[in-house]
């Protein structure tokens, strides 16, 4: 098996030496991806909910980018900057993954995310 590197428009480019996904074999892998608006570079770093759907929304589209898409997600990890968002990033995550066959998923506070961010979402998929 080979590995591919994933690149789109459709989310921002990687801010560092790293490659915005990987697809091996059957899988796809993304980079951690911060609420960022693709088209203008913008930063959402007040508002957790606009905040995860950026991020989402980003992953998205490097997944479909990779022959994947959300619904054969695997696993996710979502860094948060701070714990009393997880209510609401859940909120706005149920809405992407829904309750039928969600990713496993693992949720933490970190103490700095790149470029100040507030959530920093990465995910593997199955094409």
């Amino acid at each position: 098996m080979e590995k591919t590197t994933i690149k789109t428009g459709s989310a921002p480019k990687a801010i560092g030496p790293y490659s915005q996904g990987i697809a091996f074999g059957d899988l796809v892998f993304t980079s951690g991806q911060l609420p960022m608006n693709p088209a203008t570079g913008e930063l959402e770093t007040v508002c957790i909910k606009k905040a995860a759907k950026l991020a989402i929304l980003n992953v998205k589209a490097i997944l479909q980018a990779g022959g994947s898409d959300l619904d054969k997600a695997l696993k996710a990890t979502v860094y948060l900057k701070d714990m009393n968002d997880f209510a609401a990033m859940n909120e706005v995550y149920l809405e992407f993954f829904g309750t039928e066959l969600p990713p496993a998923r693992t949720c933490f506070q970190t103490a700095k995310l790149p470029m100040d961010a507030i959530i920093e979402i990465d995910v593997i998929a199955f094409k």
